[in-house]
């Protein structure tokens, strides 16, 4: 009898839960730190696999896959909101984020994002039944005129308010860096620096030059939000969420651009729990695309097709199993590491920190993608600096993402 024959094979629930286990500890740490996105890990994860397969099954390895995806979706605020270090997913938040710190209320921000992060991630998977016989039909219904739809929603966004050329030219600026960049040859990690010059460094820069300080976070809730508040935002973020989850080329920050149109002013914290909801939507319903029409809208996603195959009834439910449980813990975890960075960063040298934040974005967009990310991380920050100059909202810079996404369905 050989060694491997001595050590008798783990249940496949034990080899579950550690695999949810080991999903919460790597979605913490591509949450926590800027630049290191679940896609890296997951292709990694895949590139491993011959050899993980030897020793157990594929279906713990998408569970590692779930279980990391939900985390990093619940977690990946807190360094949108302290630090202003965005990704694709939580460029937005930023913005309202930021302006709860300033006012001490970043804990608050976070536990925002974090209520729309569970609920709509509950309220996903109980709709999943009733998900599953529409999503194909709805998609088929759809996905004509889905560029029209894009483009009436961002005629509307554009033109509501009376800086309407202002807001024009910003979307039709960053809609053409984003243009160029995404279709500029042998260009890794476009997103990056594009996103982080627009929404992260930007901010930096002008927090930098206006001597912003960071006052004292209050380590509680500071504002009550509505039960309509919350309806609302989660509703919203769900059906937002569901359509960037069925149609390539949209991602949760152009959901929450559509799901704004659904709002008229919409308070500061009711987006973010929309945001919060809309990330966790998209990754969530992203499952039920792939069982249902057979379609991976993301990286994490691609990842389990290749190491499933197919996708069967059973296994959608060990995922949205995997997905609550991560979930739960994530919202566990968040809330403390919140309350420790709101606790630290008044006592930090703001300043200080700005520099060193907007040195580590330059050196993530080159070792990323090089000289031609230094340089699109350049424009996108004078960009968003010029959008904050002459009073436009900073969400008409996600044309740099939706004005692509119209081009790919309409041309």
């Amino acid at each position: 009898m050989d060694k491997k024959d001595k050590c008798p094979r783990l249940p496949m629930y034990t080899d579950l839960l550690i695999a949810v286990c080991v999903g919460l500890a790597a979605g913490t740490f591509t949450g926590l730190v800027p630049g290191v996105h679940i896609n890296l890990v997951s292709m990694l994860l895949v590139a491993a696999s011959p050899v993980l397969l030897r020793h157990t099954t594929w279906i713990p390895l998408a569970c590692f896959i779930v279980a990391m995806s939900v985390t990093h979706s619940f977690l990946d605020f807190i360094p949108g909101v302290f630090l202003g270090a965005p990704d694709a997913d939580t460029a937005l938040s930023v913005l309202p984020g930021h302006k709860l710190l300033l006012a001490g209320r970043a804990f608050d921000a976070v536990r925002l994002t974090l209520i729309g992060s569970l609920i709509s991630l509950a309220l996903c998977v109980l709709l999943m039944p009733l998900l599953l016989p529409v999503v194909g039909s709805v998609y088929t219904l759809l996905k004509p005129w889905i560029g029209h739809i894009l483009a009436v929603l961002m005629l509307y966004m554009v033109m509501k308010d009376r800086k309407r050329f202002a807001n024009l030219l910003i979307f039709l600026l960053t809609g053409t860096l984003g243009i160029v960049v995404l279709n500029f040859p042998r260009f890794s990690e476009p997103l990056f620096p594009m996103l982080s010059g627009l929404f992260g460094l930007s901010t930096l820069v002008i927090s930098y030059f206006d001597e912003v300080r960071i006052p004292p976070q209050l380590a509680e809730e500071s504002s009550a939000v509505s039960v309509r508040d919350v309806a609302g935002s989660v509703g919203a973020a769900t059906l937002a969420g569901a359509l960037t989850s069925f149609f390539p080329g949209l991602g949760a920050a152009q959901g929450a651009v559509l799901a704004m149109q659904l709002f008229r002013d919409i308070r500061d914290e009711a987006f973010l729990i929309l945001v919060g909801g809309i990330n966790t939507v998209n990754f969530t319903l992203s499952l039920v695309t792939l069982y249902v029409i057979d379609k991976a809208r993301n990286g994490a996603v691609i990842a389990i097709s290749t190491l499933a195959g197919e996708i069967g009834l059973p296994h959608l439910g060990v995922f949205a199993a995997a997905a609550l449980v991560a979930g739960g813990c994530a919202t566990l975890l968040a809330l403390p590491l919140t309350l420790r960075f709101a606790r630290i960063i008044p006592w930090v040298d703001y300043q200080a920190l700005v520099l060193t934040i907007a040195a580590l974005i330059v050196i993530l967009s080159f070792v990323f993608s090089g000289w031609v990310g230094l340089l699109v991380l350049a424009t996108a920050t004078c960009l968003g600096i010029m959008a904050v100059r002459i009073g436009v909202a900073r969400n008409h810079c996600m044309g740099c993402l939706i004005l692509p996404v119209i081009c790919f369905f309409l041309l």
